[in-house]
């Protein structure tokens, strides 16, 4: 089953008994780049009735560590399965192990100056230097074809590719998101079974979140339509909205099913 009217699943009852939220952020939590009072104001509502939300993004580390601090979350996850930051500690905690650090960004650097000498065009993200398990460029501009590419040199390199509707990650080839949220579950969250959990994406980098073998309750918000063509896993079930909009019509029918019982 999957890319059900998000409100089937409600009709039978298959979110009753949701705790935890597993959400990206970037075209999923955002609406035009930006975050909205709507936004705010649906996790507010979520967490008051028991229903916590935890951010997973591809976003980098260092600008996770401010977002969780001022979100009303109960933890974030960066750099798509690399890093976890508790919502109520200064330290973050390694999904990915990595030895040596200098090292690895070193090799990184390597890989993607190789991708820069086949594509000129490539620019470095702007949060880069903030990372610590991937490196991140510019997605704007790349073809689909030219982006199966990238990943191809990648993998000649050792390395993963995936890549979001902002930005392209270089990365550990274990890392991805189901395997960060799998390590942050067993760790934090032992008692929670699969039925309790939700998992929220829109793009390519949210695809193992959506693999019902992990997770068998994902929710794609509309604009993830825009890529299902390339899904291996697709969203169990779809929202008619886009974006933040569609998040917010997810927890509007939480937020109605948890009042009406």
């Amino acid at each position: 089953m999957s890319l059900a009217p998000l409100s089937e699943a409600f009709e039978n009852n298959r979110f009753e008994s949701i705790s935890l939220i597993a959400t990206d952020i970037d075209g999923t939590l955002t609406l035009s780049g930006k975050f909205t009072s709507s936004l705010f104001h649906a996790i507010e509502e979520l967490t008051k009735t028991g229903i916590q939300v935890l951010l997973i993004t591809g976003r980098s580390a260092g600008w996770v560590n401010g977002l969780k601090t001022y979100l009303p979350v109960m933890g974030a996850i960066a750099e798509n399965g690399g890093i976890y930051f508790p919502k109520d500690s200064e330290i973050p905690e390694t999904l990915t192990p990595i030895e040596d650090l200098i090292q690895h960004r070193q090799s990184l650097n390597h890989t993607f100056q190789l991708l820069k000498a086949q594509f000129p065009q490539l620019q470095e993200s702007v949060d880069n230097r903030f990372r610590l398990t991937d490196w991140t460029f510019d997605v704007k501009g790349l073809a689909f074809v030219q982006l199966q590419t990238l990943a191809e040199l990648c993998q000649q390199q050792g390395w993963g590719f995936t890549y979001s509707t902002v930005q392209c990650h270089i990365k550990p080839i274990e890392q991805d998101k189901a395997t960060g949220l799998l390590q942050v579950l067993t760790r934090h969250f032992p008692q929670l079974k699969p039925e309790e959990i939700m998992t929220v994406g829109d793009s390519r980098n949210d695809e193992s979140m959506f693999d019902t073998s992990k997770f068998p309750l994902s929710v794609g918000v509309a604009n993830v339509l825009d890529y299902t063509s390339y899904l291996t896993h697709k969203p169990a079930y779809v929202t008619s909205a886009k974006e933040s909009e569609g998040f917010c019509e997810l927890a509007q029918l939480l937020l109605l099913k948890t009042f009406t019982g």
